[in-house]
Formats: C-alpha cells, structure tokens, sequence
C-alpha cells in the first residue's frame, strides 16, 4: 500500500493544510513570495501534519485548532531545509533546484528566515503555554543540531554517538513535537501525549537512518539528488560509521572533501554497499521501529494507532 493511501481519511484536512500554507507564506514582495513557494509546491511527503493530524484523533480532534500546529511544524522544517541547502551547497532538493542554485544564499537565508517567521506567528493561535515551551525547546535543540552538523563535517574522528545525537536533533524531535503537540491540541491527557512524543522519536530516529541508508543505495532519480551527496558535504551517516570499521575502506573515507571527482565518490559508495554498513544499519533502524510500535500496544486502539502502525511498518519497508 502507497503510504498516502493510509491516511487517505484526512486528505480533506489535509487540503486545507495545503491550502493554507500557500496563503501563509504570501509575502508582499515578488521576489520572497516565488522564492518561498518554490520549495513548499515541489511537494514532500508532508509527514509532519500528517503525524500532527493522526495524533489530534487521540482527543477532542477541531481541525480549525490542530491545522494551525500542523502548518507550523511544516514551516519550520521546510525553513530549516533551505537554510540546510546553503549550508550543504545543494544544487537540487526534491528534483528541483534549491532556493540557493535558483536566486542566490542571500535570497535562501531570507527566504528560510521569512517562512520560520510565519510559523511562528501560526503558534500565536495555540493558547496552551505548554504548547508554546515545548515548541521553543525544540527549536533551541534543531538549532543545535544544525550548527553541530556544520562543526562535524568532514571530522573523521568523531564517535557513532554524535551522530545519534545529530539525527535526534536535525528530524526525530521535530517528529516526535508533532505527535506531541497534535495531541495536546486536542486535549489529550499527558500519559498519552508523551506516549506519543516516544514514538515519534523512535520513528524519526528509524526515519532519518533509512534516509541515510538510501543515499548510497538509492538512485539519482529516486533521490532528487545525486548518491553519496551526504559524504561528498562531509555529512558522516551511520553507514559510514559502520563501514569505516574496515582500515581499507576508512582509508578511502578519511580522503573524501567536497571537490572529490564523482568517480572516487562511486567507487567509496561501492565499497560501503559490499560491506556489512548497509545491512547493520537497516537493523538499528528496526530496533527503532520496533520499540515504536510496542509502544502504540499501550495507546488507545483506534483508527490513528492503526494507521500509525502502518506508516511506521512502511518507513521499515522503504527501497533500500
């Protein structure tokens, strides 16, 4: 099953989220209003309203009241995206060229700017302070993450536990908040919006080690990009970690800097592929889904944990 197909139930409040997000991000000037809808309209698989909605049918589900959640935690990932884009030098996102390749850095950090502002002023409608401290912790910790992941490039020598600490920050708090903040705008009692946080993490955390994973194994055409492109940045994945365990393979590794022609790149992405660093690395990622799921067993037994089940079960499942 296609994993739209699973939550085809909420493709109406999902219209409106849609629909809303372009109204949001409408800016005076020409030039930041292209720029901010050049990204948002290349599509995405928009788990994070989708993670917001499942997690309001858990309590008094309005989606007048969790849209605005959803559209917010969409606005601060698609702004940490272009700011990513600058950071990282990528020409393509989704296919497409970046804010950056299209305009220029200045534009992208305007840009990205611009479309973080609106998410913020989307929170202003949420009344719950603990909606507001728990948000604003987060972003203090993707922040970190982002200037860690800008510190660790290229250093060969760091250990496997920064980079679990770097994937927490950069996609599994952002996951978990939208599980966590779609159920306390829906007036869930706290046993359960914290349940819900957990397994969002566990699902981030597996989520963001199968993007990982598909950067070696995947195709341009199915990645929008070219493979290897987290290494050739100096971005270490846990497939990396893995297979520079191998003395002949780090060696290759330690050598990799961002002018690096594309045939030492293959050859490096061959290396890791034959190795056991694919095939490890997808099994910490279920440990991860496994523990998600386990924890849904204690949630209630209704329509959003099911298809709660099923979406972690396809993040599992994903081409490698």
């Amino acid at each position: 099953m296609k994993l739209k197909m699973m939550y085809s139930f909420l493709n109406s409040d999902l219209s409106i989220i849609e629909k809303e997000l372009e109204e949001t991000i409408h800016a005076d000037s020409p030039l930041l209003r292209q720029a901010s809808l050049h990204l948002l309209q290349a599509g995405g698989k928009r788990i994070r309203p989708v993670f917001v909605l499942l997690a309001g049918k858990f309590g008094n589900y309005d989606i007048n009241v969790t849209k605005n959640i959803a559209m917010a935690l969409e606005l601060i990932h698609t702004a940490s995206l272009v700011h990513d884009d600058v950071i990282d030098d990528a020409e393509l996102r989704r296919g497409r060229p970046t804010i950056k390749a299209k305009w220029d850095n200045r534009i992208a950090m305007y840009t990205g700017d611009y479309i973080f502002a609106r998410s913020l002023e989307l929170i202003t409608n949420i009344e719950n302070p603990l909606a507001h401290q728990i948000l604003s912790n987060t972003i203090v910790e993707v922040c970190i993450g982002e200037i860690e992941q800008i510190k660790d490039k290229y250093r060969f020598d760091q250990n496997i536990k920064d980079y679990f600490r770097r994937i927490k920050r950069k996609t599994a708090l952002l996951i978990a908040v939208s599980l966590q903040l779609g159920a306390i705008s829906a007036g869930v009692e706290e046993r359960i919006h914290r349940k819900l946080f957990q397994f969002g993490y566990y699902v981030g955390m597996s989520f963001q080690i199968t993007d990982d994973i598909l950067d070696f194994t995947g195709t341009e055409k199915e990645l929008g990009k070219p493979a290897g492109g987290d290494l050739l940045q100096g971005n270490l994945t846990l497939p990396v970690f893995f297979a520079m365990e191998d003395a002949n393979i780090r060696t290759k590794i330690v050598r990799v800097h961002e002018d690096m022609p594309r045939s030492e790149i293959d050859e490096i992405i061959s290396l890791i592929k034959n190795s056991s660093a694919i095939e490890r690395s997808v099994q910490i990622s279920d440990r991860y889904l496994d523990k998600a799921i386990s924890l849904l067993d204690e949630l209630p037994d209704n329509r959003a944990n099911k298809t709660l089940k099923e979406i972690a079960r396809y993040i599992g499942k994903r081409k490698f």
